[in-house]
């Protein structure tokens, strides 16, 4: 150890005895000092005119242009410089004969080098962590263990860059060539994962190798036992290759011992590298405050109660818009984005299968007119190379799953314990699930899910159809993120005038009949109130008559007419609602809207209780303290006449009607407006009804679904350094700091060349 330590501190000496460790350190420093400096001036500066700051940590450090991702995208460019002299300098110059011939190991020259290199890279470090120190006093409530774990990786990173950049040294006698021959591995191996993903043989091997974004995880405050035996094993591994590489000029070896070493060698490293990358042996640390690395405790909630094997299927046509996300070549990268999951549930097996059949895909049709679906599955196989161990034709995929209800799209199926559900890619700009979602889908397997039961019959609002005023955005569209149907809730249509409602309904949903209810189905909506069932009444004032022997039943009735309201901007239909504050808690909890984002009902009835059925009324939404009058419906402006009428404030809208029956509490939504669940109001920009909606039904499934994935509000939201000190930070940092080191290797050279 002594020796390698003399050999660590000799090669320090002689690096800094040499203008480029000192070019090296300036640039670096003012780099990262001028990205840092002005991330935060600008903030500075944003907070000044009033903008919102949010997570400032992990904007500043390791956002899209944060500090630490920037810094990172660079580091491959310093190393080469600095280890491209580390032995090919002694093989110019002859030295290393004398080395090689000396009693020292060869060993210990390798190790001895490599330490010196890796201490120089200790200052990349403690350049950016006096950067973190200055963030600490310049941001309130740093999450400074994230900014620590950035730290870690990227000096895990630059040490794996050293390692590479020696053994390219040991190569060669010509500096630059060592140079320029380690940009060459390093992006070799930034690009190797991208290689023969669809070779089953060898795809782990490329995906493990590949050190692009090995640091990304840790950069964003977790760190993983995976990423950390990755940097240690290729470290490792050019470590000793350099001592095999010199080793050569000392001993004499036949060649089939020195390709023995090499493949024992390589075989040894793929093998710890692959047994320590799966998922059973992968550890995990998240150094953020909130964890935000890792699932909220709804979600962890869920996966402790999994206890065996969970099986994801994933279904791909080839003709759908989606196919590329779960091509072979994209298998490893989809497996990763399940890591939040697979930490918890290591038995997660993934499985994926392929098939053609006809889908929603109108540009691909297009831009092929002609071609029948085994034509343009063959076509898209041929032109991307595809090496597909079975593709299921439309008859042979039936057999097996019926994904015609999914519209043939991309679609995964989840199985735990005999029970599967659909987990599915979406019509937005991110495509794959979120967390929402997957916790959701598991939930669903390991509870029963909630069930809607929407009456049909008479005319009602359908799940089916995209009309404005239908109800297929919110509650059953199967490309729709945020639709119920993919957040948990079981969706289905019943006709109430000929069918029982299913024993296993959880919500009644009737919206907006247009004629009378029969008897029976009146019969079998009063014995499913009766039984303590959830229930949501939703009407309009033209036909709100309709429901008027159930409202009845629940002490409730309807204005006859279409409440309207003065307004210089909106219809007089328009009104603009308020949700109620101070709701009882315990009655209901609604969703605080920040924004505060209106609610707005058009042609509403208004609703008034008429006798105590024995329900506590709770109002949602009432109009505002303006009046309100009763009238037909259609018209543009409220008349003189209409003014004379008698007016009303504060009326409600929609209300929430509980009480304890049979041991639990039923729960009855009243709404005198059915359009405010319809398509068009759930797509109005700049509303708060989606978010109402969500409530509403997560409060009839007790806050089971969908899923709440919300975390703790962040703390480091503010910038605590003016903009005065900012600048006077620049010119010490980007100006005086980098002097100083300039300075300091001048001093240091001439002292040298005096000697």
């Amino acid at each position: 150890m002594k020796t390698i330590y003399r050999i660590a501190k000799t090669e320090l000496n002689t690096m800094f005895y040499s203008p480029v460790a000192w070019v090296v350190l300036v640039i670096f420093s003012i780099q990262s000092s001028w990205k840092f400096f002005g991330t935060i001036e600008r903030f500075e500066k944003s907070q000044k005119i009033g903008q919102g700051m949010d997570n400032l940590s992990q904007v500043i450090f390791s956002g899209f242009s944060g500090l630490y991702t920037e810094m990172q995208t660079y580091l491959y460019l310093y190393v080469p410089l600095l280890t491209m002299g580390l032995v090919s300098r002694e093989i110019n110059s002859g030295s290393i004969k004398l080395l090689l011939s000396s009693p020292i190991r060869i060993k210990d020259i390798v190790l001895g080098k490599y330490l010196a290199i890796a201490a120089y890279c200790l200052l990349f470090v403690a350049i950016l962590g006096l950067q973190v120190a200055i963030a600490y006093f310049s941001i309130e409530n740093l999450d400074l263990k994230f900014a620590i774990s950035g730290l870690i990786g990227l000096y895990l990173l630059v040490c794996t860059y050293a390692a590479i950049g020696l053994f390219m040294s040991c190569l060669t006698s010509y500096q630059v060539v060592a140079a320029i021959s380690t940009l060459v591995v390093l992006a070799g191996l930034n690009f190797i994962g991208k290689l023969w993903q669809d070779v089953e043989v060898v795809k782990d091997i490329t995906y493990f190798l590949s050190i692009a974004g090995r640091a990304d995880q840790m950069l964003q405050g977790l760190i993983i036992s995976k990423d950390v035996f990755y940097f240690v094993l290729v470290s490792g591994l050019f470590i000793v290759l350099s001592i095999y590489k010199l080793q050569t000029g000392r001993d004499a070896q036949t060649i089939s011992r020195r390709v023995l070493k090499y493949t024992l060698l390589i075989t040894v490293v793929l093998s710890f590298g692959y047994i320590t990358s799966r998922a059973p042996l992968t550890f995990y640390h998240d150094m953020t405050r909130n964890k935000d690395n890792t699932l909220t405790k709804s979600s962890l909630d869920v996966v402790n109660k999994i206890e065996g094997p969970v099986k994801i299927t994933t279904y791909v046509n080839l003709l759908d818009i989606n196919y590329y996300m779960a091509m072979p070549y994209s298998q490893n990268s989809d497996i990763a984005s399940f890591a939040k999951y697979t930490r918890f549930l290591p038995q997660i097996e993934m499985e994926y299968v392929y098939y053609y059949d006809t889908s929603t895909n109108e540009a691909l049709y297009a831009q092929n007119p002609g071609l029948n679906d085994k034509q343009l599955a063959q076509k898209m196989v041929e032109s991307q190379g595809m090496k597909l161990k079975k593709l299921y034709s439309p008859e042979e995929i039936k057999k097996v799953i019926d994904l015609g209800p999914e519209q043939n799209r991309v679609v995964r199926t989840v199985e735990y314990n005999g029970k599967k559900t659909f987990l599915r890619m979406f019509d937005d700009l991110f495509k794959a699930p979120f967390e929402k979602e997957i916790s959701a889908s598991l939930k669903r397997l390991v509870s029963n899910p909630v069930k809607i039961v929407f009456a049909t019959g008479n005319m009602e609002r359908s799940i089916e159809k995209n009309g404005d005023k239908n109800y297929k955005t919110g509650f059953n569209e199967i490309t729709f993120r945020n639709s119920l149907i993919n957040q948990g809730f079981e969706v289905a249509s019943v006709d109430i005038n000929a069918q029982n409602i299913p024993s296993e309904t959880n919500i009644l949903v009737i919206a907006d009949p247009k004629t009378q209810l029969s008897q029976g189905a009146v019969d079998r909506i009063s014995k499913y109130i009766d039984q303590g069932k959830n229930l949501m009444l939703l009407a309009e004032p033209e036909t709100n008559s309709a429901l008027a022997s159930i409202t009845e039943k629940l002490g409730m009735s309807f204005t006859k007419k279409t409440l309207v309201q003065a307004s210089e901007t909106n219809s007089p239909d328009f009104l603009v609602t308020e949700l109620q504050k101070n709701i009882d808690t315990t009655v209901i909890k609604l969703s605080k809207n920040r924004n505060n984002n209106p609610i707005p009902l058009i042609s509403s009835s208004g609703i008034t209780v008429t006798k105590d059925a024995g329900f506590k009324v709770t109002p949602l939404l009432k109009t505002n303290n303006q009046p309100a009058w009763e009238s037909h419906a259609g018209i543009t402006s409220i008349s003189e006449d209409l003014k004379k009428q008698p007016s009303m404030k504060e009326m409600p809208l929609v209300a929430a009607l509980t009480r304890n029956i049979n041991g639990k509490t039923q729960k009855i939504i009243v709404a005198g407006d059915a359009d405010f669940m319809g398509n068009a109001e759930l797509s109005r920009g700049g509303s708060g009804t989606f978010q109402f909606v969500t409530d509403i039904f997560s409060w009839f499934s007790n806050y089971q679904f969908p899923i709440d994935t919300t975390r703790p509000e962040k703390t480091d939201k503010k910038i605590t350094i003016s903009s005065n000190q900012v600048f006077i930070n620049k010119i010490i940092f980007i100006g005086l700091f980098p002097l100083l080191i300039i300075l300091s290797g001048a001093f240091i050279l001439i002292r040298r060349n005096r000697r």
